[in-house]
C-alpha cells in the first residue's frame, strides 16, 4: 500500500495522554528492550496545569530501562508528525532517498515540538524521527526486532501482543502495534514485495522478506483474535559448516566431514525434522559442499535458501489469483526444472505430490539433490515420504513406491529441537535397500542426550554406531577418502564436556 493510499487512514486524531490502552513500543538501546515488563504510568497532568506551565513534560517520562514502554505524549507526537509528513510531502518521498524522508521527518519534529512547547533530550528526538521513519519506509514496530540479531523468530499473535525466539526460548516482547490497522498495513506492504495479496477471501498467505526471512500472515475471519503475523528470520551472516560444529554444536566435526563427503560425492541426501528444528538452515549448509562448476536449480514454495555457488537458478511457485487461476504448483517447478539441464535439484520442502517427482529426479540422473521432509526420526521419515507419493495421484503400489524411495535416497540426516531450544543432528542414518518389502537403513551417527543442564537445556554428545557406510567404496570411488576412524564410538565425556 502507497502513501497516497494511507493518507486518510494515517490523518487520525492523536490519542490523549494518559487515557487506557495506549499504544507501546519498544526503545531502541535500553538495557533490556525485548523483555516484558510493566510499566510506570505517566503522571497525568490537569487542564490547568497544561495550560499555565511554561514547557509540557519531557519525553523522558517513560517507564525506563527495565520495560522500554513510551508515554502517551510520545504516541501523539509520533502520529501528527506522521501525518503532516504524509500531508505535505505524500508525493515527494522517494522510498529509495532514505536520508531524505529522514531529514522531512527531522524538520516537521522541530515544527511540532515549537508549536506545542514540548521539551526533548536529543536521543528522544532520534528515537521518535527512527520510529516514524520505520512507519513511512519500514515496517513499523518490527523493525527494532529484525535488526536484532539476537532474534531469530518473531510472532505476533495479534497487535498487541508479540513474541520473540532468542537462543530458542519464545519470551513476550514489550514491542506492540499501536493498532490493527498499522498491523494490517505492515502486512499489506510485506505480501505486496512479492506480489501476493492478503484479505477476506484469501485469509492465509506465505511470504518473504528481502533478507529472504519467511513470512507467515493470517488473517480474520480465520484469525479469531486479529491478524497474526510469524516472521522466521534469517541471519544475515551466512553460516558455515565451522559454525554449527564450534559455535552452535549443532554437528560433531565427525558427522560433518562425513556429509561433506556424501554431498561431494553426490548422493542423495533428506534432511528430516520438526518445526523450527533447523531444516533449512542445514540445508544451506550442506549446500555449500557441493562444487562451483555444477548447475543448481531450486524449487520452492517461499524462496529461503541462500546458495553461495555462481551457477544457481532460483524458482518459487505461485498461488492462484483472485479469480482462482494462474497457480503454479511447486511439483509444476519440479517437473520444468528437468528440463532445464540441472546437475543437482532441491526441493527447498516436500509436503505433497511433488516428493514424487523429486524422487524420479534422482533416479534418473539428477544424484547429488536434496530436500526437507517434516518427521521425527528417520522411520517416520520413510513413511511420511511413502505418504506424500501417494498424494500424486498416480494409485502406485505401495511396493514400487517403496523400492522407489530405496533406490532414490542414500541419506536421512535427522535433525531436532530438544530441550531448552537446543537444536542437534540426532542421526545421520543410511539407506541400505529393501527386505521382506520394507526399507531398510543403519544409523551410523547418534546424539545420546543424559540429562538436563542448570538452565533447562537438553546436554549430551554425538557419537558413532560403529556400523561402517554400505557406500563406502562408491565414496572412494568418487575420491572422496572417508577414514574408518570416523565412525568409532565415542566414550561418553567428562559433564563438563557435555553440550
Amino acid at each position: 500500500m502507497g502513501l497516497l493510499d494511507r493518507v486518510k487512514q494515517s490523518q487520525t486524531v492523536p490519542p490523549v495522554p494518559g487515557t487506557d490502552g495506549a499504544p507501546t513500543a519498544t526503545l531502541p538501546g535500553t538495557a533490556s528492550p525485548y523483555a516484558a515488563a510493566t510499566a510506570i504510568p505517566a503522571a497525568k497532568p490537569s487542564a490547568a496545569t497544561a495550560a499555565t506551565a511554561p514547557a509540557a513534560p519531557t519525553l523522558s517520562q517513560r517507564a525506563g530501562a527495565s520495560g522500554g514502554e513510551l508515554t502517551p505524549a510520545f504516541t501523539a507526537a509520533k502520529v501528527q508528525i506522521h501525518a503532516k509528513l504524509i500531508e505535505k510531502f505524500a508525493d515527494q518521498i522517494d522510498s529509495s532517498n532514505k536520508m531524505g524522508v529522514r531529514e522531512k521527518i527531522f524538520e516537521l519534529a522541530d515544527e511540532y515540538f515549537r508549536a506545542t512547547a514540548m521539551t526533548m533530550t536529543k536521543t528522544d528526538k532520534e528515537r521518535l524521527v527512527d520510529s516514524v521513519l520505520d512507519d513511512v519506509l519500514g515496517l513499523g514496530p518490527l523493525e527494532a526486532l529484525l535488526a536484532d540479531p539476537s532474534i531469530t523468530e518473531i510472532m505476533a499473535n495479534h497487535p498487541k501482543q508479540i513474541y520473540v525466539e532468542k537462543s530458542g526460548e519464545p519470551t513476550l516482547s514489550a514491542v506492540t502495534f499501536e493498532s490493527e490497522r498499522q498491523m494490517r498495513q505492515v502486512i499489506d506492504r510485506i505480501v505486496s514485495l512479492v506480489g501476493r495479496r492478503v484479505d477476506e477471501s484469501t485469509p492465509i498467505c506465505d511470504a518473504r522478506l528481502k533478507d529472504g526471512s519467511r513470512v507467515n500472515v493470517v488473517i480474520p475471519p480465520i484469525a479469531l483474535k486479529g491478524p497474526c503475523l510469524t516472521i522466521r528470520k534469517f541471519s544475515k551472516d551466512k553460516w558455515g559448516p565451522a559454525d554449527i560444529v564450534n559455535r552452535f554444536r549443532t554437528s560433531s566435526p565427525e558427522i560433518m566431514t562425513f556429509l561433506r563427503s556424501c554431498v561431494r560425492a553426490r548422493m542423495n541426501v533428506l534432511v528430516s525434522g520438526g518445526t523450527g528444528s533447523g531444516k533449512t538452515t542445514l540445508l544451506n549448509i550442506l549446500s555449500t559442499f557441493i562444487p562451483e562448476t555444477e548447475r543448481l536449480i531450486t524449487c520452492e514454495d517461499a524462496a529461503e535458501l541462500q546458495l553461495q555457488q555462481p551457477h544457481w537458478i532460483q524458482l518459487e511457485s505461485r498461488p492462484p489469483n483472485v479469480e482462482g487461476k494462474g497457480a503454479i504448483p511447486i511439483r509444476e517447478l519440479v517437473k520444468s526444472c528437468l528440463r532445464m539441464r540441472p546437475d543437482r535439484i532441491i526441493v527447498g520442502e516436500c509436503r505433497g505430490g511433488e516428493a514424487l517427482d523429486m524422487l524420479q529426479a534422482m533416479n534418473t540422473g539428477h544424484d547429488g539433490s536434496m530436500s526437507t521432509i517434516h518427521a521425527n526420526n528417520p522411520k517416520e521419515c520413510l513413511v511420511r515420504l511413502e505418504t506424500l507419493v501417494l498424494q500424486a495421484g498416480q494409485d502406485l503400489p505401495s511396493r514400487a513406491i517403496r523400492e522407489t524411495i530405496g533406490s532414490a535416497i542414500h541419506l536421512i540426516v535427522q535433525q531436532s529441537r530438544l530441550r531448552g531450544g537446543v537444536r542437534r543432528i540426532v542421526s545421520v542414518a543410511e539407506i541400505v535397500g529393501i527386505k521382506d518389502g520394507e526399507v531398510q537403513y543403519q544409523e551410523l551417527f547418534t546424539f545420546k542426550q543424559v540429562g538436563v543442564s542448570a538452565e533447562g537445556k537438553a546436554v549430551g554428545f554425538h557419537t558413532a554406531t560403529g556400523l561402517l557406510p554400505m557406500r563406502m567404496e562408491h565414496l572412494r570411488s568418487e575420491g572422496e577418502d572417508v577414514p574408518e576412524q570416523l565412525f568409532k564410538p565415542a566414550q561418553q565425556p567428562a559433564p563438563d564436556k557435555l553440550y
